[in-house]
């Protein structure tokens, strides 16, 4: 019952929705790439990330100083209809920015 609860209670935000069909689509990202590329906030990103990992929907992985998030590689069936029901959806999504590509060279 609390894997359903957490299950449904990220899926409670169209930000966190955002954030799922970013990472469908365009794969691993940090929060950097995420805060640039759907022009939020650093904190706010990562408090959405943290609730949709929590909630089993992403795994990560650490290069550098960064830490990488991308959709959970092995999801449990009610979570993989989910990510099929997201990619229907057809949303609008910016363009991938690899914003600590820039910050590096700058």
């Amino acid at each position: 019952m609390k894997s359903l609860l957490k299950t449904s209670g990220a899926l409670h935000d169209e930000t966190r929705i955002t954030i799922l069909a970013f990472l469908l689509k365009y794969g691993s990202c940090c929060v950097c790439e995420l805060s640039t590329s759907l022009t939020l906030g650093q904190s706010r990103i990562s408090r959405h990330l943290g609730l949709l990992q929590d909630a089993g929907f992403l795994e990560t992985e650490r290069n550098g100083k960064w830490i990488y998030y991308s959709i959970q590689k092995k999801p449990d069936p009610l979570i993989a209809a989910i990510f099929n029901s997201i990619t229907t959806l057809n949303l609008s999504l910016p363009k991938k920015i690899a914003a600590c590509t820039i910050k590096e060279n700058s």
